[in-house]
């Protein structure tokens, strides 16, 4: 979808500055550091996407989460002014957003199970509602960043505990069910994370800062064999191939070496097991996914057919297993006294569409294609400047990258409505938001527009 960017209406028309860049904004902005609002965002992070509670339970009588969020909220509707304008937040991404909250809502009523819907309803309005208070938060470029390397910190936190809390063996060589996520879960927010810590890495000038992202990219990557996920490795795949084909941001040669670091950590950590598993991939046939009736090929085609049973709402948001225990051609085995099991459906697409029906996928979809193009449009802007704004083209490539992963991996896992997900959509709203503001004060009339 195509997007205007127009100034709002009391900033008034840009002033006759020199071309100026995102990269050196005003002293206003660059003096702006951290406030409580800010913090509250990033402690919402570290519980939400880094299960921080679940870690150290001796945290749950603080509640942390639950206070975070209502104080984040809080604090953004009292800080209605300046870069914390809600009207800010006005973008095709939001839009693609609101509409697929709406849709869910209207997936209520016709639900299998009603009760199970509008629980699930009610929690994804405080997951859009605390990823408009992130993107809101945001004051500037150097805010989003701040952010994303919270989100980095958290992962690696998360999975440097449980590499040290769960011991694997010869019979059980990969990662299970940990706190909150399994194992195919934290392979995709490892696999998310990991542009954070590469742009960390390779655009920190500090190198206390730059040693400790290296370090915490080499416990991701451990994280990664140790999950035996394949969903992980494809998305990882993916990172890797984004990184070198379209970070061009970086010099090759940086990228090259950052890359050839974390591959070796992967490929010296990984053990037997894990290429065997991995290499399923190629050879699908003896796998449980294309042969079972609950493996993931089967269950995806049953998932379409409730996509097109009920094609406007589905079966309800949250409902996929419902329907696998009830309407689906296995629940019959019922009758006969056999187990039937209330499968997940393995892809987050097909999850959307059995739930919220061809509508709900079409917004799910364009909500992922309005924050690429966005992140594109930022990226191209920031080029254009004399000087090129770097910083901020990097941010823009890294979110992307991270999206990017976070799509592949989810074509195996079923994370519609997670933090993880709608935190990195958060990203792109406010990187767009704060580049579009900048340019307003910064860029001659004239001048090209994001």
């Amino acid at each position: 979808m195509a997007e205007t960017l127009r100034p709002p209406r009391d900033l008034g028309e840009p002033p006759e500055w020199p071309a100026g860049s995102l990269a050196e904004p005003s002293p206003r902005v660059r003096s702006a550091g951290w406030d409580l609002l800010l913090v509250c965002v990033a402690a919402h992070i570290a519980n939400y996407v880094g299960r921080v509670p679940q870690l150290f339970p001796v945290l749950f009588p603080l509640k942390p989460a639950l206070v975070s969020t209502v104080l984040s909220i809080g604090l953004y509707l009292l800080h209605q002014s300046g870069q914390r304008r809600a009207r800010l937040l006005n973008s095709s991404t939001t839009t693609w957003l609101l509409g697929l909250l709406l849709w869910s809502a209207l997936s209520v009523p016709g639900a299998l199970y009603q009760g199970q819907a509008f629980r699930a309803w009610t929690d994804f309005v405080r997951v859009v509602v605390m990823c408009l208070v992130l993107a809101g938060s945001t004051r500037s470029v150097r805010d989003v960043e701040r952010l994303i390397l919270v989100y980095f910190a958290a992962t690696t936190a998360y999975v440097a505990v449980v590499l040290g809390r769960f011991q694997l063996s010869p019979d059980n060589w990969r990662l299970g069910d940990l706190y909150y996520y399994d194992a195919n879960d934290l392979a995709t927010l490892i696999a998310s994370a990991m542009p954070f810590g590469l742009y960390s890495v390779l655009g920190q000038r500090r190198p206390a800062a730059r040693a400790l992202a290296a370090l915490g990219l080499a416990i991701l990557a451990v994280g990664l064999t140790r999950s035996g996920s394949r969903g992980g490795f494809l998305a990882f795949l993916a990172v890797v191939a984004f990184v070198l084909v379209g970070f061009t941001t970086i010099p090759a040669r940086s990228r090259l070496v950052g890359l050839v670091v974390v591959l070796a950590i992967v490929f010296t950590t990984a053990s037997d097991r894990y290429w065997t598993q991995m290499q399923t991939i190629l050879n699908p046939h003896t796998d449980y996914n294309t042969s079972s009736d609950e493996g993931r090929i089967k269950t995806w085609e049953r998932g379409v057919g409730y996509m097109l049973g009920s094609p406007v709402f589905g079966v309800g948001v949250s409902n996929f297993q419902v329907a696998e225990g009830t309407i689906s051609p296995l629940a019959r085995r019922q009758e006969r006294g056999l187990a039937v099991y209330w499968t997940a459906p393995h892809n987050t697409l097909v999850q959307v569409g059995a739930e919220l029906g061809v509508p709900g996928l079409l917004l799910f979809l364009g909500m992922f294609a309005a924050a690429f193009a966005s992140l594109r449009r930022v990226g191209r802007y920031a080029r254009t400047l004399n000087p090129p704004a770097r910083d901020l083209s990097r941010l823009a490539q890294t979110l992307t990258a991270a999206l990017f992963g976070f799509f592949v991996g989810a074509f195996f896992l079923s994370l519609a409505y997670t933090d993880m997900l709608y935190s990195l959509v958060a990203f792109a709203i406010a990187l767009h938001k704060v580049a579009r503001t900048e340019s307003l004060r910064n860029v001659p009339r004239g001048h090209a527009s994001i």
